[in-house]
Protein backbone atom coordinates (compact mmCIF):
# COMPACT_ATOMS: atom_id res chain seq x y z
CA UNK A 1 0.00 0.00 0.00
CA UNK A 2 1.09 3.38 -0.64
CA UNK A 3 1.74 6.23 1.54
CA UNK A 4 -1.30 8.13 -0.06
CA UNK A 5 -3.43 5.05 0.08
CA UNK A 6 -3.17 4.55 3.18
CA UNK A 7 -3.30 8.53 4.52
CA UNK A 8 -6.60 8.98 2.29
CA UNK A 9 -8.33 5.78 3.57
CA UNK A 10 -7.32 5.91 7.13
CA UNK A 11 -7.21 10.15 7.81
CA UNK A 12 -11.02 9.97 9.22
CA UNK A 13 -9.96 7.26 11.92
CA UNK A 14 -6.43 8.78 12.61
CA UNK A 15 -8.62 12.23 13.09
CA UNK A 16 -10.87 10.70 15.41
CA UNK A 17 -8.34 9.05 17.51
CA UNK A 18 -6.49 12.80 17.45
CA UNK A 19 -9.50 14.93 18.74
CA UNK A 20 -10.46 12.25 21.29
CA UNK A 21 -7.13 12.05 23.05
CA UNK A 22 -6.56 15.97 23.01
CA UNK A 23 -10.35 17.17 23.17
CA UNK A 24 -9.96 19.98 20.43
CA UNK A 25 -9.78 19.15 16.68
CA UNK A 26 -7.67 21.95 15.62
CA UNK A 27 -5.21 20.75 17.63
CA UNK A 28 -5.66 17.45 16.70
CA UNK A 29 -5.27 18.29 12.94
CA UNK A 30 -1.83 19.84 14.00
CA UNK A 31 -0.87 17.01 15.25
CA UNK A 32 -1.92 14.24 12.60
CA UNK A 33 -0.72 16.46 10.28
CA UNK A 34 2.95 16.37 11.98
CA UNK A 35 2.97 12.89 12.50
CA UNK A 36 1.79 12.14 8.88
CA UNK A 37 4.28 14.29 7.11
CA UNK A 38 7.00 12.35 9.37
CA UNK A 39 5.67 9.16 8.49
CA UNK A 40 5.52 9.55 5.07
CA UNK A 41 9.22 10.13 4.97
CA UNK A 42 10.19 6.94 7.06
CA UNK A 43 6.81 4.67 5.12
CA UNK A 44 9.16 2.27 3.59
CA UNK A 45 10.12 1.06 7.32
CA UNK A 46 6.44 2.06 8.68
CA UNK A 47 4.79 -0.49 5.75
CA UNK A 48 7.49 -3.13 6.43
CA UNK A 49 6.26 -3.14 10.30
CA UNK A 50 3.35 -5.44 11.18
CA UNK A 51 0.87 -3.34 11.63
CA UNK A 52 1.14 0.45 10.14
CA UNK A 53 -1.54 1.98 11.52
CA UNK A 54 -0.81 1.03 14.56
CA UNK A 55 2.54 2.49 14.36
CA UNK A 56 1.16 5.68 13.16
CA UNK A 57 -1.21 5.67 15.89
CA UNK A 58 1.41 5.11 18.44
CA UNK A 59 3.16 8.08 16.77
CA UNK A 60 -0.05 9.96 17.25
CA UNK A 61 0.11 8.83 20.98
CA UNK A 62 3.87 9.92 21.52
CA UNK A 63 3.38 13.29 20.02
CA UNK A 64 0.03 14.09 21.91
CA UNK A 65 2.11 13.28 25.16
CA UNK A 66 5.25 15.55 23.85
CA UNK A 67 3.09 18.28 22.43
CA UNK A 68 4.99 21.40 23.76
CA UNK A 69 2.78 24.03 22.01
CA UNK A 70 0.75 26.21 24.93
CA UNK A 71 -2.75 24.51 25.61
CA UNK A 72 -4.06 27.26 27.75
CA UNK A 73 -3.11 29.89 24.55
CA UNK A 74 -5.13 26.74 22.12
CA UNK A 75 -7.80 26.37 24.75
CA UNK A 76 -10.15 28.49 23.12
CA UNK A 77 -13.29 26.88 21.31
CA UNK A 78 -15.78 28.79 19.43
CA UNK A 79 -19.36 28.21 20.97
CA UNK A 80 -20.72 25.10 19.67
CA UNK A 81 -17.91 23.38 18.54
CA UNK A 82 -18.09 19.27 20.65
CA UNK A 83 -16.91 15.98 20.52
CA UNK A 84 -19.87 14.63 18.85
CA UNK A 85 -19.54 17.18 15.41
CA UNK A 86 -17.37 14.58 14.17
CA UNK A 87 -20.13 11.84 14.04
CA UNK A 88 -17.80 9.14 16.00
CA UNK A 89 -18.01 5.75 13.98
CA UNK A 90 -18.05 4.10 17.86
CA UNK A 91 -21.75 4.84 18.16
CA UNK A 92 -21.78 8.65 19.15
CA UNK A 93 -24.31 10.55 21.09
CA UNK A 94 -27.64 11.36 19.98
CA UNK A 95 -28.06 15.20 18.84
CA UNK A 96 -30.37 15.76 21.69
CA UNK A 97 -29.97 18.75 24.18
CA UNK A 98 -29.11 16.39 26.87
CA UNK A 99 -26.91 14.12 25.02
CA UNK A 100 -24.93 17.15 23.66
CA UNK A 101 -24.54 18.93 27.39
CA UNK A 102 -23.52 15.20 28.70
CA UNK A 103 -20.69 15.28 26.10
CA UNK A 104 -19.20 18.44 26.19
CA UNK A 105 -19.41 18.46 30.56
CA UNK A 106 -17.78 14.83 30.28
CA UNK A 107 -14.96 16.51 27.53
CA UNK A 108 -14.30 19.43 29.24
CA UNK A 109 -13.93 17.38 32.40
CA UNK A 110 -11.68 15.44 30.33
CA UNK A 111 -9.80 18.06 29.24
CA UNK A 112 -8.65 18.81 32.64
CA UNK A 113 -6.93 15.96 33.56
CA UNK A 114 -3.25 15.32 33.24
CA UNK A 115 -2.00 14.19 29.55
CA UNK A 116 -1.04 10.64 30.57
CA UNK A 117 -4.37 10.00 32.84
CA UNK A 118 -6.25 10.87 30.12
CA UNK A 119 -4.05 8.95 27.38
CA UNK A 120 -5.27 6.06 29.68
CA UNK A 121 -8.80 6.65 29.37
CA UNK A 122 -8.47 6.91 25.91
CA UNK A 123 -6.48 4.02 24.85
CA UNK A 124 -8.26 2.16 27.57
CA UNK A 125 -12.13 3.20 26.59
CA UNK A 126 -11.93 4.35 23.32
CA UNK A 127 -9.31 2.13 21.71
CA UNK A 128 -10.39 -0.78 23.94
CA UNK A 129 -7.10 -1.61 24.35
CA UNK A 130 -5.58 -4.09 27.83
CA UNK A 131 -3.65 -2.79 30.19
CA UNK A 132 -0.70 -4.96 29.05
CA UNK A 133 -1.03 -3.16 25.65
CA UNK A 134 -1.53 0.26 27.15
CA UNK A 135 1.26 0.15 29.22
CA UNK A 136 3.64 -1.02 25.91
CA UNK A 137 2.94 2.11 24.34
CA UNK A 138 3.05 4.35 27.10
CA UNK A 139 6.49 2.67 27.97
CA UNK A 140 5.39 2.14 31.83
CA UNK A 141 4.21 -0.48 34.11
CA UNK A 142 0.77 -1.92 34.19
CA UNK A 143 0.62 -0.76 37.78
CA UNK A 144 1.14 2.41 36.82
CA UNK A 145 -1.46 2.45 33.96
CA UNK A 146 -3.89 1.04 36.42
CA UNK A 147 -2.90 3.84 38.74
CA UNK A 148 -3.21 6.63 36.23
CA UNK A 149 -6.81 4.85 34.91
CA UNK A 150 -8.01 4.75 39.07
CA UNK A 151 -6.52 8.71 39.75
CA UNK A 152 -8.40 9.78 36.52
CA UNK A 153 -11.66 7.95 37.09
CA UNK A 154 -11.72 9.45 40.10
CA UNK A 155 -10.80 13.01 39.07
CA UNK A 156 -14.05 12.87 36.79
CA UNK A 157 -16.54 11.00 39.67
CA UNK A 158 -15.68 13.95 41.65
CA UNK A 159 -15.86 16.68 39.35
CA UNK A 160 -18.78 15.11 37.94
CA UNK A 161 -20.50 15.42 41.39
CA UNK A 162 -19.52 19.04 41.08
CA UNK A 163 -20.94 19.33 37.77
CA UNK A 164 -24.42 17.71 39.22
CA UNK A 165 -24.59 19.81 42.59
CA UNK A 166 -24.40 23.34 40.72
CA UNK A 167 -26.71 22.00 37.92
CA UNK A 168 -29.26 21.18 41.11
CA UNK A 169 -28.82 24.29 42.50
CA UNK A 170 -29.47 26.24 39.03
CA UNK A 171 -32.50 24.68 39.26
CA UNK A 172 -34.12 25.86 42.58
Amino acid sequence: MSFEDFAVTRLPSLLRYAVVLTGDRHLAQDIVQEVLARAQVKWRRIRAADAPEAYVRRMLLNEYLSWRRSWTVRNVRPAGERLVDLGDARGGVDDHADGVAEVDALRSRLAGLPRKQRAVLVLRYYEQLPDDAIADLLGCSQATVRSHASRALSTLRLSSGRHRVQIHAGEK
